[in-house]
């Protein structure tokens, strides 16, 4: 299919409460949010990019600016275009995967519409419904988390994964332990440790988690290796993660026992799928982490969780967790469950009145506005 137009649109939604984690605070979700017109036919993706480069190194205004000024001409010049084609005709851009991840969903979303074809189905899964887990934030006391926690199992969760960094690590979940037993529990890091606080790593041993995920510097697979000979928890990276090939060189060095699959992280859901297989065939289980998405990327997530090697409840949790109101019609945490979605696209249509109260700004590339 060949490209018409690229509409590049940025909002805002407030959050419920505010997420807490070793790299800052966010109050709201500020998304690029982008639509591809194509043969009487759209497509909607979603960038996964923080306001700040503090998760990685793009951050939304960026990956706007790249999208307006280089990949998104470079797919209107593309007169045969698949969600396939999009990384090899964007190869020649260095990095920017989750500005290219966003792009390409748009196409893969279109591209799906015009078959009518669901993105389970394209994925070949049967599954349903896929466990929900949730993920909490650093809390202002002990006594607050444990609070959040309780009601999050109390609303059916099937997995708690709290953030920690250093000197939020032990007590926390000592609390949990002691308040809530044997419950599937695992801790995320967002590389806020190194090597020297193995001692840290050591003690979490004896709570018997699930995971420690990303404890160390997001660019060093190697002192992961060094560092999961030293614990026996498994560990799990995030932001190492960039791509099948940092997967598979991960997975060589032993630096990862379990994988945590982003696919605006790594690209796409075309590489997430990649990752997947590589993983899948190495038995190294993996899960679908979450970045606040709305409800145009959850359901795309829901679905990519589905398939066999996932087999670790993933933070695709019910809109209410996050947005008072969604963009889209609200994903519901059904028994613990998220239900796959099975209409045609990847993507789950916006509510265009909502996104219009919420919208910041919009651009477009390409022929006249659609």
């Amino acid at each position: 299919m060949r490209i018409d137009g690229i509409e590049l649109r940025v909002v805002t939604l407030p959050l419920v409460s505010p997420f807490v984690t070793s790299f800052g605070t966010q109050t709201e979700r500020t998304a690029l949010l982008v639509r591809a017109v194509a043969d009487g036919v759209e497509g909607w993706g979603e960038c996964v990019a923080l306001p700040e480069p503090v998760y990685s190194s793009e951050y939304v205004v960026g990956a706007l600016d790249v999208i307006e000024r280089f990949l998104g001409p470079a797919l209107l010049k593309e007169s045969d275009l698949t969600a396939g084609r999009v990384g090899p005709v964007l190869h020649s851009f260095v990095g920017h995967r989750i500005a290219k991840a966003a792009l390409e969903m748009a196409i893969l979303d279109a591209q799906l519409r015009s078959a009518e074809q669901s993105f389970a189905d394209y994925l070949g899964v049967t599954k349903d419904r896929v466990p929900s887990g949730v993920s909490v934030g650093i809390q202002p006391s002990i006594a607050d988390l444990v609070t959040a926690v309780g009601g999050y199992l109390d609303e059916g969760y099937q997995r708690i994964k709290i953030k920690i960094k250093p000197g939020w690590d032990i007590e926390p979940v000592k609390a949990l332990r002691a308040e809530f037993g044997e419950i599937p529990l695992q801790v995320d890091a967002n590389s806020a440790y190194t090597l020297d606080d193995v001692a840290i790593f050591q003690e979490l041993d004896d709570y018997g988690l699930l995971l420690i995920e990303q404890p160390l510097y997001e660019d060093d697979i190697r002192l992961h290796s060094v560092l999961a000979r030293m614990i026996s928890t498994p560990i799990c990276l995030d932001e190492s993660i960039v791509s099948a090939r940092a997967a598979a060189d991960a997975i060589a060095l032993n630096a990862a026992q379990i994988i945590n699959i982003k696919p605006g992280r790594v690209g796409g859901y075309l590489e997430a799928m990649r990752i997947h297989e590589l993983a899948y065939s190495a038995s190294i289980p993996v899960w679908c982490g979450g970045m606040l998405e709305t409800g145009i990327a959850r359901g795309a997530n829901a679905a990519l969780a589905a398939l066999p090697g996932f087999t670790l409840p993933g933070d695709i949790s019910g809109s209410d967790r996050f947005y008072r109101e969604d963009i889209t019609e609200p994903f519901v945490l059904e028994d613990g469950f998220i239900r796959v979605p099975t209409v045609p696209g990847i993507a789950r249509l916006p509510i265009m009145d909502r996104l219009e109260e919420v919208t910041v700004s919009t651009r477009w590339i390409g022929s006249d506005p659609r």
